[in-house]
């Protein structure tokens, strides 16, 4: 038996019969049928499901306008979506959810088949990742607690690894920040990064979080490995013509290479004016610094970013490689990106990682290098060496 509780929201009788059978041969005893997405709202107003499986073409409130209202509940279940129409569509519909706080596990295509719903099963197996939703559930920290927790040092930084596709073995990692809370325990960047930039703090933290890397670095070189890292810039914090100077005199006093340090710079936040960016890149660069164009694929102006300035690397959004393997347009994409960034002389990474299939096309049409959960989480310091050491064994 199967414990997972089931809300089927289809209009046609026939199919909400047909899929709780399916359910049912798999074991999947709490399964409830609603004929259309106001039905479903019931339902929810209720009881507590852990899937829902949605049609998208529906009378009322169709797939999309049940998904919106789905948003405003605190802690929404996971979510398939079931339709004809194209796997395109059913993709921009995932992407609304996801931008929601959705989590959506799967996609159909109707009819749905024995072997689609007990795959659909086995992913709800697996275990959520957090969504916006829970973020919201934290309490907003005052800046004087976030000031006090930066002294103390209980901002973190922890490695994500990258592997090389043509090996597999770890070549670099990326510094991703958590918070040691006393007492709520560690906190993903999601739950107190918003503070941290609202309360003016965004270079301090990336000081920090270099310093750091830096001693990680060091502590890895004496087992024998030698670690490239790339660091999250917060983009417009080049409106300050001064900080490629003062990092790389932070970086020098701090024992650590520039050549060992790559900055990822997102399109989440901008400098106020275009020159000061450039300029700020180009003097990183001249300074021996890596530079990666982050989050490519994901805003408007990477294609300008990537060509006008000089990077080093390119990091494809996880957007684009989120069902890569089964959808023609995304893996289309993804095969052009790869091939631009090569033919640019860039360091190719892929991030978002999350099934051997994916890794496969990745490796097929050329990506350098990956990151992601199916590889591994970003995990400490010390962890991070323990890595390398039992890769290196």
């Amino acid at each position: 038996m199967c414990s997972i509780s089931v809300l089927i929201v289809e209009d046609h009788i026939f199919q909400r019969e047909y899929l709780k059978s399916l359910f049912k041969e798999q074991g999947v005893s709490q399964v409830e049928l609603a004929s259309d997405g106001q039905e479903a709202l019931q339902w929810l107003d209720k009881k507590e499901f852990d899937l829902i499986l949605s049609d998208l073409m529906m009378p009322g409130i169709d797939g999309v306008q049940f998904i919106q209202r789905l948003a405003l509940f605190k802690k929404p279940p996971r979510l398939a979506l079931m339709s004809s129409h194209s796997m395109r569509i059913l993709g921009g519909v995932s992407t609304v959810a996801e931008i929601l706080g959705i989590t959506v596990v799967d996609r159909i295509s109707k009819p749905a088949l024995p072997a689609s719903i007990k795959a659909l099963i086995e992913k709800c197996a697996l275990p959520q990742a957090q969504s916006i939703h829970e973020f919201r559930s934290i309490v907003a920290f005052e800046g004087d607690v976030l000031r006090e927790a930066l002294a103390v040092e209980q901002f973190q930084a922890w490695f994500q690894p990258k592997i090389t596709l043509a090996t597999g073995e770890i070549a670099a990692a990326e510094a991703l920040v958590r918070w040691e809370h006393p007492t709520l325990g560690t906190l993903l960047p999601g739950q107190f990064l918003s503070g941290i930039s609202n309360e003016g703090m965004d270079e301090a933290l990336l000081f920090s979080v270099t310093r750091q890397t830096i001693a990680s670095q060091a502590m890895w070189r004496e087992s024998g490995f030698r670690i490239p890292v790339s660091i999250n810039l917060p983009t417009h914090l080049l409106c300050d013509c001064t900080l490629p100077d003062r990092l790389y005199d932070h970086v020098l006093k701090c024992g650590g290479t520039p050549s060992s340090l790559v900055f990822e710079l997102t399109e989440c936040s901008m400098t106020d004016c275009l020159s000061n960016y450039i300029a700020g890149v180009c003097r990183l660069r001249m300074k021996g610094f890596g530079l990666a164009q982050d989050d490519f694929g994901q805003g408007f102006s990477s294609f300008y970013n990537m060509v006008k300035t000089p990077f080093t690397e390119l990091k494809i959004d996880r957007s684009l490689i989120t069902n890569s393997e089964s959808e023609r347009s995304s893996a289309a994409a993804l095969k052009s990106i790869i091939a631009l960034g090569r033919e640019l002389g860039l360091n190719v990474v892929a991030e978002g990682v999350e099934n051997k299939e994916q890794l496969a096309l990745l490796r097929k049409f050329g990506c350098d290098m990956a990151q992601g959960f199916l590889i591994s989480k970003a995990v400490p310091a010390k962890s991070f060496q323990s890595l390398l050491m039992n890769e290196g064994r």
